[in-house]
């Protein structure tokens, strides 16, 4: 049997981005420990809160989970460029995770069904 959110594709694919943080951040130097810890935290709030989210019954409480999950996006996205700056992660790979990144943001925001360019300025 699978939960509801095992079926949506923003799932699997923060899941797929997850993994690699996981994979990759075992790789890292002792002197990039708090970035480390800080994406290990990020990584794995994507899919926790879009799964959390996702059981909600509320729109309110769902778009709440989602925005919190968009949220580790791009704190993700941020993790990344600080170990693209202490030459830890390779910017050419950091650029297409964050094409994962960016494509896991879209689909958030079309399921918390509220356009984040309409957010004060």
């Amino acid at each position: 049997m699978a939960f509801m959110h095992e079926k949506l594709d923003v799932y699997r694919l923060a899941l797929l981005y997850t993994k690699w943080a996981l994979e990759h951040s075992r790789t890292l130097p002792s002197k990039d420990r708090i970035a480390r810890d800080q994406w290990i935290r990020a990584a794995t709030s994507i899919p926790l809160n879009i799964a959390e989210g996702n059981g909600k019954t509320a729109a309110n409480d769902r778009r709440r989970f989602f925005e919190i999950a968009r949220g580790s996006v791009l704190e993700c996205a941020a993790i990344q460029d600080i170990l693209v700056l202490s030459h830890a992660l390779d910017e050419s790979i950091s650029v297409e995770r964050k094409g994962m990144l960016d494509r896991v943001a879209g689909m958030l925001t079309r399921l918390g069904g509220r356009g984040y360019r309409d957010c004060p300025r």
